[in-house]
């Protein structure tokens, strides 16, 4: 993926700032604000690494449950008629909604 870095299951955006001449970034898809910044690639990737490390650490200490990103849930807003289309289609298979909107994304993702 541009722009992104990964460890340990957690994923880092990568940007540039000309005017500092820096890299920096934070985890993305949590709710925690974890931001690292480096001087030019190699620091990048290891303030990233060592970010998620802390954070993992100090949750540890601090006896909470890290934050996942993707946790395999999420809203969705379709609108009513997308809904109500989609809802009437899972009745008619004699499945869910939830099975409905995962075969679509599945679907859609390896076209």
């Amino acid at each position: 993926m541009k722009d992104m870095m990964s460890y340990k299951g957690y994923y880092g955006s990568v940007h540039y700032s000309d005017e500092d001449r820096i890299f920096h970034g934070k985890i993305e898809f949590i709710r925690s604000l974890i931001s690292y910044e480096g001087s030019d690639v190699d620091s990048l990737c290891e303030a990233f690494e060592d970010a998620v490390d802390d954070y993992l650490d100090l949750c540890t200490k601090e006896g909470k449950i890290p934050e996942r990103p993707f946790k395999g849930s999420f809203n969705v807003r379709t609108g009513s008629d997308l809904h109500r289309e989609a809802a009437l289609l899972a009745k008619a298979k004699g499945t869910t909604l939830n099975t409905v909107v995962t075969e679509a994304l599945e679907k859609y993702l390896s076209a």
